[in-house]
């Protein structure tokens, strides 16, 4: 029997609706395991020398783990898990930097729903705001999905 998941149709999406995901501290070992995945060890990144020199006088986390680490916050709210059938556009912008032992939270709202020509689908647009432990926006965008429809709803 295939195991059973929690996340939303696109029929029990509205358009406007609003979540909050809970939030996750950035550590020196999420830095270096990123470097390590992916090959990106700019100084900027993991060597504090030459990090007092930048703007930032300390090491920043990639951008790009920031918004990874909020998919990881998604999936924890359940709200797609087994519904979400693929990850069909990006659009995103890094506003501020995050700097190692800030925590990370998101809202994460409907912004648009469209159908799509089979009908046990259907496309949802998320607007997504990432904001630290001050309340500031880091990083923001949207995220398209194409997600799986209630079956009781294609008759």
């Amino acid at each position: 029997m295939p195991k059973s998941y929690s996340g939303k149709s696109w029929d029990e999406l509205v358009v406007g609706q609003e979540f909050w995901t809970g939030g996750r501290t950035v550590t020196e070992g999420d830095v270096l395991a990123f470097a390590g995945l992916t090959g990106d060890y700019n100084p900027l990144h993991v060597d504090e020398e030459f990090a007092r020199t930048s703007p930032f006088k300390t090491r920043v986390p990639h951008g790009p783990l920031i918004h990874d680490m909020y998919l990881g916050l998604m999936d924890r709210l359940g709200l797609v898990a087994g519904t979400a059938l693929a990850f069909l556009e990006l659009r995103w912008k890094f506003l501020a930097p995050v700097l190692m032992g800030d925590t990370v939270h998101a809202r994460v709202t409907v912004r648009d729903k469209r159908e799509v020509k089979k009908p046990d689908r259907g496309i949802v647009t998320f607007a997504v705001t990432l904001f630290n432990q001050r309340g500031e926006a880091v990083q923001e965008g949207e995220h398209v999905l194409l997600l799986a429809r209630n079956a009781k709803t294609q008759a």
